[in-house]
């Protein structure tokens, strides 16, 4: 290498080195700088995609505090083991088991019941405590007429 590089005249040289140079701060500028400057870019858009997000996100929260207010209190969530409980008793039914799940729902298991009292029990739950019926799954009991189910029930929204 250092041959090659002697058999240039000093003028020549000192090109080569100048070139050098600027390839190795062109390849520093290209394969350092550059793409930290581009993520760099990346990151603030992305930051204030979130904020106008939040900003978003804080004005809905404002707005269902504001309608809560508004109707005093009326929207407030009812204790789904409370009501089961009591429309469960009232249709004559015996719950074999609650389990209440982490999104706000309720699991009911019954064994062995009248398929016209679940029935019941049903309408009333969905249309006269307006809750959802969520899932319901029957299978057929011992006897005739009777079931075994389970029914997932939600709050209405």
């Amino acid at each position: 290498m250092s041959q090659w590089f002697d058999r240039f005249n000093m003028r020549e040289q000192i090109s080569l080195l100048a070139l050098a140079l600027a390839l190795l701060l062109y390849l520093a500028y290209m394969l350092l700088w550059r793409p930290l400057d581009v993520q760099r870019e990346d990151m603030l858009a992305r930051n204030a995609a979130t904020a106008v997000s939040l900003q978003r996100v804080d004005g809905m929260v404002s707005e269902i505090l504001a309608l809560r207010e508004s109707e005093g209190g009326a929207t407030r969530r009812r204790n789904l083991t409370t009501v089961v409980n009591q429309t469960t008793a009232a249709a004559g039914l015996a719950v074999s088991r609650l389990q209440p799940n982490s999104r706000g729902e309720i699991q009911v298991r019954l064994e062995g019941v009248e398929f016209g009292a679940l029935a019941g029990w049903l309408y009333e739950v969905e249309y006269g405590q307006s809750l959802l019926v969520r899932e319901v799954s029957m299978t057929q009991s011992g006897s005739a007429g009777r079931v075994d189910a389970t029914v997932r029930l939600g709050q209405s929204e």
